[in-house]
């Protein structure tokens, strides 16, 4: 069977991506159908919660856990009924989890660990279908950041000849993909360049109300006061060489409020949050190209929320004038379902015992077969 749904719910918090794929050996992955379920209120703030707590209660955990994984099955059971295809046709479900804490250098001088609340031996009995989850620990028990996984799917589906390209994700942080012509022997490089929609979307809340900044008019509307991205931009983070990742660990509203001296008004703030996002990028990318020597890449695809936002990528553009953005559906792959279709593909090189980390990316001692097999 070919067949394989990937789950994703990232850092946004705003509910579970579902994409159907078809993965074959002789050809790049493509995409079947597709769902998306959104998150009720009400397990969005636990998560919340769960994800800036010190301390939480093993029922609360549970609960959310148990929430979490029934909206997954939702998710499942919608996408099998809008795709038509038969249950007994998909090989297995790839779950990511919700993260609520990663933290790959560990924390106060304790083991590296990165937590996703799942449960895919519920989602199993309740889909009916074999589940492949805990994709990420053993790429950290072999010494790797186990973030980001997306670079591989990123080789097999936009790697080409005679052309460098990047992939960005722009979620709740952004994780930049470098692929040299596949005549170069190399592997790719792939590393979290900082945050992406987390803080604008906290800021935005704050202010504002509502999840995020609708095509990032409230960040247009504003001065990016230089001052104050200077001081954000000399944050350890955005100058360590990879392998890194990163999370809310890192970067809150705290942080934030940390660098501000308080004259400054929201929608500064939030046109110098893009900004961040941006400059951010366009540091990794030149950290990236500085390790390969590599040419400036040809073209740029942008994935995640982010990329629906016309002011984002406006400041992305003007920060790489060599490089085009071109979007994914150029290919059969439409932004918004990029990280899903991973877990789907690391579905399939589980099930086929084949790795499904990049050493290059992650920092791992070697290739690594990923992820739990949990029968239906």
């Amino acid at each position: 069977m070919s067949r394989f749904i990937g789950l994703m719910s990232g850092t946004s918090l705003d509910g579970v991506d579902a994409a159907l794929v078809d993965i074959t050996p002789e050809r790049a992955p493509s995409l079947i159908a597709t769902h998306a379920e959104s998150m009720p209120e009400p397990l969005r703030d636990l998560l919340w919660r769960l994800c800036h707590a010190d301390r939480v209660a093993f029922a609360e955990l549970a609960a959310a856990e148990d929430a979490f994984c029934r909206l997954q099955a939702t998710a499942v059971e919608a996408l099998i009924a809008s795709s038509g295809v038969a249950r007994e046709s998909i090989a297995a479900i790839g779950s990511h989890g919700q993260t609520i804490e990663h933290a790959p250098w560990g924390h106060d001088g304790g083991p590296a660990y990165t937590l996703q609340l799942d449960n895919p031996s519920l989602l199993a009995e309740l889909t009916s279908r074999p589940v492949v989850g805990d994709l990420r620990r053993r790429d950290l028990a072999a010494g790797g950041q186990a973030a980001p996984l997306a670079p591989a799917f990123h080789e097999a589906l936009f790697r080409a000849p005679g052309e460098w390209r990047l992939v960005l994700n722009l979620g709740g942080f952004a994780n930049l993909t470098l692929l040299p012509p596949s005549e170069d022997p190399r592997p790719p490089l792939g590393f979290d360049t900082g945050p992406a929609n987390a803080l604008m979307d906290a800021w935005h809340a704050r202010h504002r109300g509502g999840r995020f900044d609708a095509d990032g008019a409230w960040a247009a509307s504003g001065r990016v006061d230089e001052a104050l991205l200077a001081r954000l931009l000399a944050a350890p983070f955005f100058h360590r060489p990879p392998p890194r990742s990163t999370g809310r660990e890192v970067f809150h509203l705290a942080w934030l409020e940390g660098h501000l001296e308080g004259d400054e008004t929201p929608e500064e703030v939030q046109a110098t949050l893009a900004e961040l996002t941006a400059a951010s990028v366009a540091l990794g990318v030149e950290m990236a190209r500085e390790r390969f020597a590599a040419p400036p890449a040809a073209r740029l695809i942008p994935c995640g929320g982010g990329a629906h936002n016309p002011d984002l990528l406006a400041r992305l553009a003007r920060r790489l004038p060599e490089t085009t953005l071109t979007p994914g559906d150029d290919w059969g792959w439409p932004a918004d379902w990029l990280e899903a279709g991973a877990f789907a593909w690391l579905a399939a090189r589980r099930l086929a015992g084949q790795p499904g980390n990049l050493p290059s990316v992650t920092g791992a001692a070697g290739d690594r077969v990923l992820g739990g097999l949990y029968a239906p």
